[in-house]
């Protein structure tokens, strides 16, 4: 499926697709992950602008990289194999 990375600001996040579910990595400027996440259909900019600076969930980076998929219980799947393997900082045990 689709994958883009953009600038992790409200610009950036502007550009991304909303018309699938996705997976979303939000980076560090070493390019490790920071955040991992999922966003349904038509939300996914709305999603992860949440996670900007200043908002109730926000998560320190540089780039945000999405993956669309299909269906959303793909990218549930996917999600969990990514926190699995890298364990990212910003991603609550037990979620």
């Amino acid at each position: 499926m689709t994958r883009k990375t953009v600038d992790f600001n409200k610009g950036g996040i502007a550009k991304l697709p909303d018309d699938k579910p996705a997976i979303y990595k939000i980076m560090t400027e070493g390019g490790k992950t920071n955040y991992a996440g999922v966003a349904k259909r038509g939300r996914v900019q709305e999603r992860i602008a949440e996670h900007l600076p200043g908002e109730k969930d926000a998560v320190p980076g540089v780039k945000v990289r999405i993956e669309q998929l299909s269906r959303i219980d793909e990218a549930e799947v996917k999600e969990s194999r990514i926190i699995a393997r890298s364990q990212p900082k910003y991603n609550k045990e037990g979620k």
